[in-house]
């Protein structure tokens, strides 16, 4: 069976949530044990500086867990999700200097969380999981953890809100994170029902000698997750510093202009306990997901393994004829308590996904339970494996059985795959030192003698502290390839080794991989190591890696399907390495190139390391063609990749990994074999995008939707799917799409939540016919009927409004899709509009003209600023080159970008580039027959009409007031402290006559305006072109930019008392 389980069982309210676990190993491994095993047998100790809530390690009045979630708002708030820049990206390591992160509490959890760090667990990935492990440590809710951020190599943008703001300012800054007033008030109360405010960063708001250890508490329990934050401040006793004096007589009583922007309706519905955690989940969870544009989380949040391998390892024994098999299975008894499991049997199948074991006798391993750990809500118990495995017959994946008290046993296969192990490279532990002093380190590798002639390198990567004026905590990753000697050959292995010096004196934290061509044995941790290398002694004579004559297998990990055979020629010493003209049934065609963008083979694949010519064939029986690639791949299929081509037979150069003696291909080449029936070896068909089948229309690649089907009419699926087959099981439907290569849903409006994808999402065939594509996993095919005649007819189909919610530069960015071929149907389609008529051609191309514009070429966007600012809109069901024109008329350019977006403008921003034209690979929604940019990239056209002046800085502005220059935002405060607003409707007019009597004025962001007498916080004049804002009610004025004031002054009498907001 393949067990399933619930997630944080009796911990979240949202009803039970069940799944299977991961296919092990996992991108996420690394992470899942830092945050599940904290105590006990193996623990990675990851909370012991947050536990209990009240735990002061940094020191006095420093309450580590409400440290540690203030790290993760302060990195993520300088977030713009208007231009996809900034959000969780660990850039705060860079920015503990620029005034808006003070005290200590923002270095110390980034030097502790800095020690977990690696190539699989991204810094800014441990800031979410130290948010996620300081609210549970507190009694909060457990707050889903998706994974994949990626760290930031520089500082981003200033912004992270501070306690002298305006009510509006925090709003502006808010929505600029992404984040809705209900929301703003939210995540400000969850993040503030933990700790206090220090006396060293904040003396104004608390005065020396006040406070405990020098900290008011923002509520009475601020040990403790809970509603007091809320209740206390509704009920008017609360002694919250940034509520009460002295913050109020400064205008730094921020928490109350923030829970009072909207009446405190949304702090009132937050008063119910229940409620209260409920809602910090939800927005907790968005402030971690709150990521740069591009990149990609998890699908599925984190959640511990039900049964999990843990430092599995090979390490040859003495004498040569074995290898001991080490390691720990992992039971999470949260959901089957120990007291209810007897023992393990762990079995494993050989090099070839057989069952022969060889001198050891049997294939498997029996283990009871030794050690166990905790986390926050689950327990674990480790069963400890060590046996011996024959060398000359290897092992390739296990498989496990657990067996309860009761007499029942419960099956655990790797989701139908088995546990792989490879035997193919091996780190020697026992031969292998490093002493962590000096970090002078010694590796040992073996490599298996059929792939001894692999160029065999050692991986070190380790931190190194930066050590820069900034005093950024978080230390570098460095890597080093190192090539290694070959040494002595010990029955089926050769030994390699190498030696380096770790430098920077954190040794203990590197990691090591050995690899030999494609194989490897990787991330082993250094500080597991002894500090001597034992010599070895070993008395095997050297030998060949001999196949099997005949295998049969049973579900072997990646490789051939259960049931088959794999049947490999028996491999002596006296054959020699050379190409086979026939194999079986099957005749040698050529060295083959793969596609362009594509598989040249699409029918079926495998992959395993002992591969051979003949196992391949074996897997691949019933197709035309068959090749094996890599060394150890093997590819079928009934047709050619049109874009395959054959290759010089030299390049085919690597060994089968099962077979020294033939040749298996090379990287990104095919040893292509054909049937020996009459089928001509080459490609016989074009695979394409098809605008048309029958009387539906092509409307684009689109997801499913959040917890629905996309469509949710009648479902089917078939392994001879294709899109006509499709289509007619849909007839009477609006739409029809495939998925997934076989399956087809119809439906008459799509999900609300299913958005529109790249063009290239939608990669694989369809079943039935190799020339369709059918979707993609979670990707749909989409096809609509043709619509009715009104404002738009033709080509593309009107899906409804919701299908794709419009937003300005989606997060994710479109690949290229220069490569998918689109076939020309019969008739063609027309695109009529309200302004004019167009025939449009029926194959998908870049159009030379929209009149009276002429195509510029594929732009990408500016750095951090659109490339076209004057004006947008965005259509996720009928955007066409001819109605952004339409839109854009009067302005030198328009663009297009990501299908569905729209811009105009009058210059380019200077940081736009020039992109190569195939970047711009996203069809049109309104018309599949017109590229619409892609993400991140404008499909560019302009006119030579003449456009007027653009925007400017005047010199002086109405009331006596003259321009000073461009000045930066103040260190730790704003420039200008005294009044200040914000209005979609700025001028500079405006601002002026709001801050009539102040010295100064000055406005910024385009749309904020603030006043004062002085100039406070170290601001410094910038220049002139960093104010390139232009303000929000006049496009013809300057209004600053980000963190960048647009600065006037004037000789009138100083305000002495300032404007209320």
């Amino acid at each position: 069976m393949r067990p399933t389980h619930s997630l944080f069982v009796a911990c979240l309210s949202l009803g039970a949530k069940v799944w299977a676990d991961p296919t092990w190993p996992a991108s996420t491994d690394e992470i899942e044990e830092i945050l599940y095993q904290l105590k006990g047998f193996r623990a990675r100790l990851f909370s012991d500086t947050i536990s209990p809530c009240s735990n002061e390690a940094s020191g006095p009045g420093r309450q580590n867990a409400a440290e540690w979630l203030r790290v993760g708002f302060h990195d993520m708030s300088t977030a713009n999700t208007f231009f996809g820049t900034g959000g969780l990206d660990a850039s705060l390591q860079f920015e503990l200097t620029n005034g808006e992160n003070t005290g200590p509490g923002h270095n110390t959890t980034l030097q502790f969380l800095s020690n977990y760090l690696s190539t699989r667990a991204s810094m800014a990935d441990l800031i979410a999981a130290g948010v996620v492990a300081s609210v549970r440590s507190c009694g909060g809710p457990v707050i889903p953890l998706r994974l994949g951020r990626v760290d930031a190599t520089t500082s981003g943008s200033t912004g992270v809100p501070q306690p002298g703001n305006a009510a509006q300012i925090f709003v502006q800054q808010f929505d600029r994170m992404g984040f809705s007033v209900a929301e703003m008030i939210q995540v400000t109360a969850c993040g503030h029902t933990l700790g206090g405010v220090h006396s060293t960063e904040f003396p104004e708001l608390v005065p020396a000698g006040s406070g405990v250890n020098g900290e008011i508490a923002l509520d009475s329990t601020d040990a403790v997750f809970d509603n007091k934050i809320v209740t206390e401040y509704l009920d008017n006793n609360t002694t919250n510093p940034l509520i009460r004096e002295p913050s109020i007589s400064q205008s730094k009583n921020s928490d109350f202009k923030v829970f009072s922007v909207d009446n405190n309706v949304t702090m009132q519905a937050m008063a119910d306990t229940a409620s209260f955690k409920s809602v910090c989940q939800t927005v907790l969870q968005k402030m971690i997901d709150t990521v740069p544009k591009g990149v990609t989380l998890t699908s599925t949040p984190l959640a511990p393994y039900l049964l999990k391998p843990v430092d599995m390892q090979l390490t040859l024994n003495t004498g040569g004829s074995t290898v001991l098999f080490t390691g720990y299975i992992r039971l999470r008894t949260t959901q089957i308590p120990i007291a209810n499991v007897d023992h393990i049997v762990l079995t494993w199948k050989d090099r070839y996904g057989g069952s022969t074991c060889g001198s050891v006798g049997t294939c498997s391993t029996t283990s009871t339970f030794s050690g166990t750990s905790t986390g926050f809500d689950d327990s674990f118990t480790f069963f400890p494996i060590s046996t011996n495995i024959d060398t000359a017959t290897g092992i390739s994946s296990f498989t496990v059985v657990l067996y309860l008290k009761d007499g029942t046993t419960q099956s655990f296969d790797n989701n139908g795959n088995g546990y792989p192990m490879s035997d193919a490279v091996i780190l020697q532990k026992p031969q292998s030192c490093l002493l962590q002093g000096t970090g002078a380190l010694t590796v040992t590798g073996l490599v298996r003698n059929d792939l001894a002639s692999l160029p065999v390198n050692l991986n070190v990567t380790y931190l190194v502290p930066r050590n820069t004026r900034n005093g950024n905590p978080v230390p570098a990753i460095k890597t080093e390839t190192l090539a290694m000697t070959t040494g002595n050959c010990v029955g089926q292995y050769t030994f390699f080794s190498a030696s380096y010096v770790i430098t920077g004196g954190l040794s203990y934290n590197a990691r090591l991989d050995v690899t030999a061509g494609s194989y490897g044995d990787y991330f082993r941790v250094a500080s597991s190591l002894a500090g001597t290398c034992l010599s070895y002694s070993g008395s095997a004579t050297c030998s060949n890696v001999t196949t099997p004559t005949s295998t049969t297998t049973s579900s072997p990990a990646s490789s051939t399907p259960p049931g088959s055979s794999t049947v490999a020629s028996s491999a002596t010493p006296s054959q020699t390495l050379g190409i086979k003209p026939q194999v079986g049934g099957y005749n040698f065609v050529s060295c083959w190139t793969e596609g362009s963008g594509t598989r040249a083979l699409s029918g079926a694949a495998f992959a395993y390391d002992g591969m051979t010519l003949e196992s391949c064939m074996a897997n691949c029986t019933g197709f035309n063609y068959w090749g094996t690639e890599y060394g150890r791949e093997c590819y079928c299929g009934n047709t050619l990749a049109s874009s395959s081509s054959q290759a010089a037979a030299g390049d085919c150069s690597m060994v089968c990994s099962g077979n020294q003696f033939e040749y298996c291909g090379a990287g990104s080449r095919l040893e292509l074999y054909s049937t020996t029936a009459s089928v001509p070896p080459a490609p016989t068909g074009t695979l394409a995008v098809k605008p048309t089948v029958g009387k539906w229309f092509f409307q684009g690649c689109v997801t499913e939707g959040t917890g629905v089907r996309a469509l949710s009419g009648p479902g089917t699926a078939s392994d001879s799917m294709t899109l006509e087959v499709c289509a007619s099981f849909c007839d009477g439907y609006k739409y029809f799409g495939t998925e997934y290569g076989r399956e087809c849903y119809c439906g008459d409006t799509l999900a609300a939540s299913s958005t529109t994808a790249a063009l290239g999402d939608c990669s694989m065939t369809c079943a039935g016919n190799a020339f369709e594509y059918c979707g993609a996993g979670n990707r749909l095919e989409l096809y609509g009927l043709a619509p009715s005649a009104s404002s738009t007819t033709g080509a593309a189909s009107s899906a409804p409004a919701s299908s794709t919610p419009a937003s300005s530069t989606p997060a994710s960015s479109a690949p290229a899709s220069s490569t998918l071929a689109v076939s020309t149907p019969a008739s063609s389609a027309t695109t009529t509009t309200s302004t004019a008529a167009s025939t449009s051609s029926s194959v998908l191309a870049h159009k030379p003209t929209v009149s009276p514009y002429s195509l510029v070429g594929c732009w990408t966007e500016g750095n951090g600023v659109r490339a076209l600012s004057s004006k947008s809109y965005a259509s996720g069901t009928d955007m066409t080159l001819e109605s952004c024109a339409t839109f854009c008329s009067g302005y030198k350019y328009f663009g297009v970008e990501y299908a569905q977006e729209c811009y105009c403008g009058n210059s380019l921003a200077s940081s736009s580039t020039n992109a190569s034209l195939a970047d711009c690979s996203m069809p049109c929604t309104g018309n599949p027959f017109e590229y619409c940019g892609a993400g991140n990239r404008l499909e560019l056209y302009s006119t030579d009409i003449t456009v007027p002046a653009g925007p400017s800085q005047p010199a002086t502005v109405s009331g006596g007031w003259k321009f000073v220059s461009c000045y930066t935002e103040g260190t730790g405060s704003r420039a200008l402290t005294g009044a200040s607003y914000a209005d979609d409707a700025m001028t500079l007019e405006s601002c002026a006559a709001y801050c009539t009597g102040y010295k100064y004025f000055g406005t910024e962001y385009g749309r904020e305006c603030y006043c004062g007498s002085t100039l406070e916080g170290a601001a410094a004049q910038a220049p002139q072109t960093d104010c390139s804002f232009t303000c929000a009610g006049n496009s013809s004025e300057y209004c600053g930019a980000g963190s960048r004031l647009s600065l006037y002054t004037s000789a009138a009498t100083v305000k002495k008392s300032a404007k209320l907001f």
